[in-house]
């Protein structure tokens, strides 16, 4: 990926391949293709992403330290132009491979100036997708999906990320096949 094209990062936060986030994330991945963006995909699950050993040395080397997948994850996300995070909804909120994600890229993200946090990503845009067991509207009256909505929303907002969607596919343990108004809410996104 070179940041000269027109480029998304898709990370995929699921175990589950084949399964309704994952679903998700390929009609996002296609309408990008569509209009002429060239995709990296990353699977969350198929990477090595150690824990944060809390060192803090990414605060002024911009990477984390520890030598594994997170430094391809980092190269990726400073080279493209937008992300599209897809995660389920686990307790109301992330699955714990997506909360790593943040934690182990908190100096590529921002920077401590002694007051307020300082964005290093200004510029980029993102997209949420995550699905959910509980049907809506009860998924967003108990926090179900707006808790890990604003999880993954305050990582990219924390590194000046502009938003272009976030949806919802509530109620998906219950769906055979994804309602169409949840893959048209998706392809408007990306505009």
């Amino acid at each position: 990926m070179t940041a000269d094209k027109k480029s998304v990062l898709a990370i995929l936060g699921s175990p589950h391949k084949n399964g309704k986030t994952a679903a998700m994330m390929d009609i996002a991945i296609r309408r990008a293709e569509e209009k002429g963006y060239m995709v990296t995909e990353i699977n969350l699950y198929e990477k090595n992403i150690s824990f944060c050993i809390g060192c803090r040395s990414c605060m002024d080397t911009k990477i984390c330290t520890q030598k594994d997948d997170i430094q391809e994850i980092a190269k990726h996300l400073r080279e493209c132009q937008i992300v599209f995070l897809a995660a389920p909804v686990y307790w109301a909120n992330v699955p714990a491979p997506v909360k790593n994600l943040f934690d182990r890229l908190l100096g590529t993200a921002m920077e401590e100036t002694g007051t307020f946090p300082k964005p290093r990503l200004p510029g980029k845009k993102y997209m949420i997708l995550t699905s959910c067991n509980t049907p809506f509207p009860f998924s967003w009256i108990f926090g179900q999906s707006r808790r890990a909505i604003r999880n993954m929303d305050e990582f990219f907002r924390t590194a000046g990320m502009k938003p272009i969607g976030k949806v919802v596919y509530a109620g998906a343990a219950a769906e055979k096949k994804m309602p169409k108004q949840v893959a048209r809410k998706i392809e408007r996104c990306l505009k």
